[in-house]
């Protein structure tokens, strides 16, 4: 049989802020969805951040462990590996290009500008697509539509003149048409995804892909949602943070920090929950599959750290939330232990909905654990971020450098919330753990370089 498919993809979502898995913050829609899906416990990005997860969803293959790429004038981000445009090659074909090859109508809906960006080619494959406009360095407005002063209220001393200043000059001036909270993105992209239900009903079948940013930073949802975890505050309000160690906040700035990315969440998860009650009423539930997935998470310190540094790979960054909603019922409530990436969705969305793609892909077909027809089919995760590695087992998690310098080695069992690093205590077990990296990469890891300066010259042009 045939299902539509629907694929939420929410941006630098915490698992351990999804009550489901016992999260910080309040989430009542996504506990709800929970009880109705496959719950993954152990699901990993294969590589970060934002547009190297989106290749290996979109296309069903690994971007790890990075490759030299030729770079096309115009991409931004050039500085990050792996953050390239979707190719014309056979291995780039589009999990939206499959299902319309197999008759389904398609969607595109988000607010995630990196996808958007001129020359990308995610929506190709899609028949409608629309990009709510206006998330950090969108080029929205080009006016300066705020003033230092307001600027400032979001900078520590040690914030000033930096990247973080430069960024929310441009976030704030295109967010200064918001007047409710129905102009905040949540609300807009999911109210977006809502209209497309409604007026694609009479479709046979569809595929509609969801791509939420928040709770990217900047994190400003309306003062009711950030009051719910840090009432009462009156300190600067940091809502984008420097990336790297976080000795820039005092202890009073991380915890309302926390609060409002916490803030962010529910506010997300509030606007998820007006788009399954569009879901529910046009009897969608009945058949559809639907699945709601993280990229990575954001580091809030812990580890001593703020951002996504690459350096830093530990469960606060790389540990994220799948749910996955049979529309018979399957499944409903189990909780699946198996290692998964996300990538994993190309395949277990394709098999599930009757769209099988005509091409092998890296992706397993992650449905088979959560009715128990296979077991785990990984001992371990691997996963690459610019020069870092990632590797973990049951029994071990190891954050080493691509020459397999600067081991990070803890023991989950003894130290789970890996706090100890026992890397030269045990050397022999790096060095086996790096083996298993390097192999996984295909027997050698490719030496990456810098962009050349003309690539930096177009990235200073865009972003500059």
């Amino acid at each position: 049989m045939a299902y539509n498919a629907i694929l939420i993809i929410i941006d630098s979502l915490r698992k351990d802020h999804v009550g489901a898995y016992g999260g910080l913050a309040q989430t009542p829609n996504m506990n709800s969805l929970s009880k109705e899906s496959a719950v993954y416990e152990a699901a990993y990005p294969e590589s970060l951040p934002t547009i190297p997860v989106r290749r290996g969803i979109y296309t069903g293959n690994r971007v790890f462990p990075f490759r030299p790429e030729k770079l096309v004038k115009g991409t931004p981000w050039v500085f990050n590996y792996g953050w390239r445009p979707l190719s014309e090659s056979d291995e780039d074909t589009s999990i939206s290009e499959v299902f319309k090859a197999k008759g389904y109508r398609t969607a595109l809906i988000g607010d995630n500008y990196h996808l958007f960006e001129p020359g990308m080619n995610f929506n190709r494959g899609f028949d409608e697509w629309i990009f709510i406009r206006g998330q950090e360095f969108d080029k929205f407005r080009s006016a300066r539509l705020v003033s230092e002063e307001e600027v400032s209220k979001h900078l520590t001393p040690a914030m000033r003149g930096s990247g973080v200043e430069h960024l929310l000059t441009r976030y704030l001036s295109n967010v200064k048409f918001r007047q409710s909270e129905e102009d905040w993105f949540p609300a807009l992209t999911f109210r977006e995804a809502s209209r497309w239900l409604a007026e694609n009903r009479d479709a046979e079948k569809f595929l509609l892909v969801i791509e939420v940013f928040d709770p990217h930073e900047p994190w400003d949802p309306p003062k009711e949602f950030v009051d719910a975890y840090d009432p009462g505050y009156s300190g600067i309000e940091v809502i984008t943070p420097k990336y790297g160690p976080s000795n820039y906040l005092s202890p009073a700035e991380l915890r309302h920090m926390r609060a409002l990315y916490a803030g962010e969440v529910s506010l997300v998860d509030k606007w998820l929950g007006y788009f399954l009650t569009k879901f529910y009423e046009l009897n969608l539930d009945k058949n559809t599959v639907l699945a709601l997935v993280s990229d990575h998470g954001h580091q809030l310190g812990e580890h001593g750290l703020t951002g996504k540094v690459a350096f830093g790979l530990y469960p606060e960054l790389v540990d994220i939330p799948l749910m996955i909603r049979h529309p018979e019922g399957v499944a409903a409530g189990t909780r699946v232990k198996g290692y998964v990436y996300n990538h994993d969705l190309f395949t277990t969305l394709t098999t599930l909905a009757g769209a099988t793609a005509n091409k092998p892909v890296d992706g397993i077909n992650a449905w088979e654990l959560a009715e128990g027809k296979t077991e785990n089919q990984r001992d371990h995760v691997t996963s690459a971020f610019m020069n870092y590695f990632m590797y973990r087992d049951d029994e071990n998690w190891l954050i080493v450098d691509r020459a397999g310098n600067d081991a990070k080695l803890y023991s989950i069992k003894g130290d789970p919330k890996l706090e100890k690093n026992i890397a030269n205590e045990q050397p022999d077990v790096v060095k086996d753990l790096y083996a298993r990296i390097v192999a996984e990469a295909g027997g050698k890891i490719p030496e990456m370089s810098a962009p050349p300066e003309s690539a930096l010259k177009w990235y200073d042009a865009m972003y500059g």
